[in-house]
């Protein structure tokens, strides 16, 4: 349509494939799985730091993150697949580790041995890297990934683990691409972020040549975290849409979709018509669906650069980038309106109902970034523009999230050039360093925004003049070793804890004295198996002869049993469970007088759940409290004690400095 001159017409075909790719994906994940939008990571990064979301890890989410990315990536929005297949390998590790799915009745018996925590959690960490893996090609990048930006908890043994796994999936990967390279795979595997071998063999650079890279370095650092600054204040006027309804998730798609499909067929008729270059062994003008010399509205043997960048997969608009010898391709003008376009589409197109990621725009909006700094530098550099790109998307990536060595593999990985390693070292640990000046990196920023309770590595200052039993709050709820059915049932139904201190009392020890840790879903199988006593006392009978290992294995991600549905009779009510079977007998304690930083290191480190407090004298109540990871939440604590708002260590640590206070005053 537009070589015959039809443009609104051709427009009307863009728009109209981009929206309905758009709302399908937006529908499948606003009505059948709403937590798949996004890019995921930041659900991985908090269930392996100990939050347990329901659906995050579905058979269901794993469908929809799948085809909605597809449909998301297709409908030209300005989102990656890199996060989303993130998500997608922790999703499949999470599915094999819970042994499969009943619900669809994909079980295998081998897996049962991965129905715990701590397994659970290494599986989940190697499915990650191995999306990271699968998205870049880059095994040695998709571990560190894993180690750098989600994984809380790192043991030697899960280093060799992720690593295999990865190298698996470079195996697979590298099998499929010889495949498709042999022509049996159509337009399949002929573009995607497979490999850029774009920078030349030999790359020389000198004293000279480092102000301009240092330079690169500093702006990347202010661009990314004015990159996550606007992408926190949109994300947080589209919760509020989101919130309304279905209606306005998909009137809020609808918009994003109609907006992009206007800038990417409008912004090229700004750009003015340039011959092609000679020499080259590329069609120009290209005509179809891929190759960087776009005719759009030119005359014959003339290309529209902007076009090219515009309307191309991001994957090959980064090659088009990152390739060398193509100084005198790309318009500065065409390159300053790419950049401020691809910045803000990046931020406005992630946060709708479809599953989206970060990581490729940023890339992308980087290597424009370079590219853009590499021609202002003219003369007074002689890198090529090539290698500004690269550095340039190394730069906006430790602005915006602030990884350092897995983001310098895996550009090395892409690359295939190990003598990039100094210049993109030194560009990372600028911008990172300008950029933590200023405010806190994407995915933090993110986890926040989504109210997952994250426990951060540090103790903040203020915790060091409380003590824990400064922030135990409400009444403890306890259960005697051998209680009434009836209050079982009541407590479970009034409250939402998931732990219960069990105390044994007078007859059945000394003096009042603490047993052990009981959880709500050990008891839910308790009521629902009926094991249960006609009287308070002991008959010697071992019950727990009548479970096996199964029956209190971790749940996966499914329905789990529930109060409401334990039907019981009134005569089941006046009898009795003996617990003492069932209850952790050696529950981590503290003393109620204890640093609540120290408490707060202990929970984080050994990956607890729940903490139970005694008090310091023997005369008192055996149990004080139970901390949970809420209640080492700033919230909650600086909510108990709003006097520590305006204390020195508080103003120390979360006071605005000079350069923060000039952020904000620009924003």
């Amino acid at each position: 349509m537009m070589l015959a001159d039809r443009h609104l017409w051709a427009f009307g075909v863009f728009a109209a494939s981009n929206f309905v790719l758009t709302m399908f994906a937006a529908v499948i994940t606003a009505f059948f799985a709403p937590a798949a939008a996004g890019s995921g990571i930041p659900e991985v990064k908090a269930y392996l730091n100990g939050v347990d979301a329901p659906e995050i890890f579905s058979p269901r989410t794993l469908a929809v993150k799948v085809v909605g990315c597809i449909a998301a990536v297709s409908s030209s929005l300005h989102v990656g697949k890199a996060g989303p297949l993130v998500h997608t390998g922790a999703c499949i590790a999470s599915i094999l580790g819970q042994g499969g799915s009943r619900k669809y009745r994909l079980t295998c018996k081998w897996l049962r041995y991965f129905k715990n925590d701590r397994d659970r959690r290494d599986l989940v960490t190697c499915g990650s890297a191995a999306g990271v893996a699968a998205a870049f090609r880059a095994p040695v990048g998709g571990v560190l990934f894993a180690l750098e930006a989600v994984s809380s908890w790192w043991r030697s043994a899960l280093l060799w683990r992720a690593f295999f796994t990865t190298a698996v999936v470079a195996v697979v990967l590298r099998a499929l691409i010889d495949i498709c390279h042999r022509g049996k795979c159509g337009l399949f595997g002929k573009g995607g972020l497979i490999m850029f071998d774009v920078t030349s063999d030999t790359i020389a650079y000198h004293l000279p040549d480092l102000p301009p890279v240092i330079i690169l370095g500093i702006g990347g650092g202010i661009l990314g975290s004015f990159y996550n600054f606007f992408l926190e204040k949109v994300l947080r006027a589209y919760n509020l849409i989101n919130e309304k309804g279905y209606g306005y998730k998909l009137l809020l798609a609808a918009t994003i979709s109609i907006c992009t499909s206007c800038c990417i067929f409008g912004l090229p008729w700004l750009a003015s018509c340039s011959p092609c270059p000679t020499g080259i062994s590329e069609a120009c003008p290209s005509i179809g669906r891929s190759g960087n010399f776009k005719k759009f509205q030119c005359p014959p043997d003339h290309y529209n650069d902007l076009a090219s960048l515009l309307f191309n997969t991001n994957d090959d608009t980064i090659r088009n980038l990152f390739s060398a010898g193509t100084d005198n391709v790309f318009q500065i003008s065409s390159i300053l309106l790419f950049f401020f376009t691809s910045y803000f589409l990046g931020i406005f197109s992630y946060g709708i109902a479809a599953p989206s990621g970060l990581f490729i725009p940023v890339i992308l909006t980087g290597a424009t970034y370079g590219r853009l700094v590499g021609m202002l530098m003219g003369s007074r550099s002689t890198l090529d523009h090539s290698l500004f790109a690269v550095l340039g998307s190394a730069s906006l990536l430790g602005g915006s999230m602030r990884m350092t060595v897995s983001v310098c593999v895996i550009l090395l990985e892409l690359t295939n050039n190990l003598l990039l390693l100094p210049l993109v070292m030194l560009v990372l640990l600028i911008s990172k360093t300008v950029a933590d000046a200023l405010n806190a990196n994407i995915y933090d920023i993110l986890v926040k925004l989504k109210g997952f309770p994250y426990l951060e590595t540090h103790a903040e200052p203020y915790m060091r003049q409380l003590t824990v039993s400064d922030v135990v709050t409400g009444p403890l709820l306890m259960f005697n070793g051998i209680e009434k059915v009836g209050n079982i049932v009541h407590v479970l139904k009034t409250t939402g804890h998931h732990g219960f201190p069990v105390v044994d009392e007078p007859p059945f020890s000394d003096s009042s004295v603490l047993y052990g840790l009981i959880l709500r879903a050990h008891l839910l199988i308790l009521l629902k198996k009926r094991v249960f006593l006609p009287s308070r006392s002991l008959f010697g009978i071992d019950v727990s002869k009548q479970f096996s290992a199964d029956d209190f294995a971790k749940r996966g991600s499914g329905k789990h049993d529930d109060i409401e549905d334990i039907k019981l009779t009134a005569e089941d009510m006046e009898m009795f469970i003996d617990l003492h079977p069932f209850t952790n007998t050696s529950p981590y304690t503290v003393v109620e007088t204890m640093s609540l930083a120290k408490a707060l290191i202990l929970f984080r480190e050994v990956g607890l759940r729940h903490l139970l407090v005694v008090p310091k004298s023997s005369s008192r109540a055996p149990v004080v409290g139970i901390l949970t990871r809420h209640d080492f939440m700033p919230e909650h604590v600086l909510g108990l004690h709003p006097s520590l708002l305006k204390s020195r260590w508080k103003r120390l640590r979360f006071g605005k400095t000079s350069l923060n206070k000039v952020f904000c005053d620009l924003c």
